[in-house]
């Protein structure tokens, strides 16, 4: 029994193996690379001056010891540390169509995981839902990134809540060097809604401040509209609470959309107002679309 489950799990990984590192190739190949860059410049060799040299990089000291003017070369170091923060609460289990959106979040972390490898940059993973729940430092390599995904995608949380805060506490704390971060979650906050947002925004300028980050919410149809169904039971998938609703009245419906659309608004300038980049996805649509737009407008950003 154990080994035919460890079989599923090793198919269901090469399963996504095969297409997000397809959709990498095909797709996404130049994209991430023109639009992360490395932390600066590395030391390559000395050489001697010739005329149009910028004066600024000569080396002074080869210069007085041979007698012949010398000039320090370097190239653009590319090595990135990607760090994925991803969501794994109760919530994420949720999806009315073919993938829920863990699934979709596996999916994008898997992406930006073969993305960076490719690359040669450093993939580390946060796994969080009210507290961390995995953690596993960057590295480089296709085993590394292979064991990511299966751990994306059958990691089995202790926790059902959320608390973005912590996760971005814990990254602050071990990522010593600037990183590019990608906080991939629902963003469905337990308690107080905008309680909960006053509290995060200045976790998220702390986080943008030291390291690059980006945040991709992963949403459902179903949690922006209701359809006309008669009666319904609704159930918060983190905290238990129901809700029953009269889905044939539309006034009922119209408040339910309504709500949703002020709380996807507030949360947007939230976000925005971090200054941290935000992607809004959905579990109906295709994520390749937003992501290559997402590539486009920071390369644009990037070049000004």
């Amino acid at each position: 029994m154990e080994e035919q489950v460890t079989k599923e799990i090793l198919k269901k990984v090469r399963q996504v193996e095969v297409r997000t590192s397809r959709l990498v190739n095909d797709t996404l190949a130049g994209n991430y690379q023109s639009v992360f860059k490395g932390r600066g410049m590395n030391f390559d060799e000395v050489r001697e001056y010739v005329p149009g040299d910028e004066i600024r990089t000569i080396d002074w000291n080869v210069t007085a010891r041979t007698g012949v003017p010398h000039i320090k070369k370097f190239t653009e170091e590319r090595e990135l540390t990607i760090m994925l923060l991803i969501d794994i609460s109760g919530s994420g289990d949720f999806g009315s169509g073919a993938s829920s959106k863990r699934e979709i979040m596996a999916e994008l972390g898997s992406v930006l995981a073969f993305s960076a490898v490719r690359n040669n940059d450093k993939v580390g993973l946060l796994l969080f839902s009210d507290f961390v729940e995995l953690y596993i430092p960057p590295k480089k390599g296709r085993s590394h990134i292979l064991r990511l995904i299966r751990e994306i995608l059958f990691f089995q949380p202790r926790g059902r809540k959320t608390d973005l805060i912590v996760a971005l506490d814990f990254v602050n704390e071990v990522a010593k060097r600037k990183c590019v971060t990608f906080l991939i979650s629902d963003l469905c906050l337990p308690g107080d809604f905008e309680k909960g947002l006053a509290a995060l925004q200045p976790k998220l300028q702390v986080s943008n401040s030291r390291h690059d980050l980006i945040s991709m919410i992963v949403s459902d149809p179903r949690e922006h509209s209701l359809p006309d169904v008669g009666s319904l039971t609704l159930e918060d998938a983190e905290s238990g609470a129901q809700v029953e609703l009269d889905t044939s009245d539309p006034a009922v419906r119209r408040g339910y959309a309504e709500l949703a659309a002020g709380r996807k608004k507030i949360l947007h300038k939230v976000i925005r107002s971090a200054g941290v980049d935000l992607l809004d996805l959905s579990t109906d649509e295709s994520y390749v679309p937003p992501l290559l737009n997402f590539f486009g407008n920071r390369r644009r950003r990037n070049s000004r």
